[in-house]
C-alpha cells in the first residue's frame, strides 16, 4: 500500500495542512469504536490476502482492482453515513459562513437533513480516482441549479460584486 494509496495521501490535503494535522491510513479506514474496529479488520483481511497471494502485490494489478476497492469502501462509507469522516468532521462545527455559497448551500441542503453523506460528494478526496467511466460522482449541481452563477462563490467573485457594488454609485 504504500506505493500505491499512502502515495497519493502524500499529496492531499489530508496529510499536509496549514494546522498541522496528519490523517493517517486508520484515521479514515478503521471506525474508533471497538465493535465497528473488529468488524472492519476481518473485512480489511481480504485486502491483506490479496496482497499476500498476489491479487495486488503491484502496482499495475492494484490499479486493475482499483475501482473494485474503491466501490468497497464507498459502499461502507454510505452505509455507516461517513462515520470516520465525522470523526474529525462535524456538521455541527461547520462554520457555513466561511464556505463558498455553493459549499455552503449543498451543505445545508443535503448534508444537514441527513439527504446525503460526505462519501457522497468527495469521492477521492484523499486518494486518486479510479476511472470514473460510469460512475455517479455525486458532486453533480443539482438540476434546480444548473446555469445558475453562484455569487461569492470565489473571493474573486466576492471582490468583483463588490467593486461592481461601489461603481454603480
Amino acid at each position: 500500500m504504500r506505493n500505491n494509496v499512502y502515495e497519493e495521501l502524500s499529496r492531499t490535503i489530508h496529510f499536509s495542512d496549514r494546522s498541522g494535522v496528519r490523517a493517517s491510513c486508520p484515521d479514515c479506514h478503521v471506525p474508533h469504536e471497538w465493535t465497528d474496529k473488529i468488524a472492519r479488520k476481518m473485512q480489511a483481511s481480504k485486502e491483506v490476502w490479496g496482497k499476500m497471494f498476489g491479487t495486488i502485490n503491484t502496482r499495475s494489478k492494484f490499479l486493475e482492482h482499483r475501482l473494485e476497492l474503491a466501490q468497497h469502501e464507498w459502499a461502507r462509507l454510505k452505509a455507516n453515513d461517513s462515520l470516520e469522516c465525522r470523526n474529525c468532521h462535524s456538521s455541527a462545527a461547520m462554520d457555513l459562513q466561511k464556505q463558498t455559497q455553493r459549499a455552503a448551500e449543498i451543505h445545508t441542503r443535503y448534508l444537514l437533513p441527513g439527504t446525503a453523506t460526505c462519501i457522497d460528494c468527495h469521492k477521492g478526496i484523499a486518494h486518486e480516482l479510479p476511472s470514473m467511466e460510469g460512475i455517479d460522482p455525486g458532486w453533480k449541481m443539482p438540476k434546480e441549479l444548473e446555469g445558475k452563477k453562484m455569487a461569492g462563490s470565489t473571493p474573486v467573485d466576492d471582490l468583483r460584486r463588490a467593486l461592481a457594488e461601489l461603481h454603480a454609485f
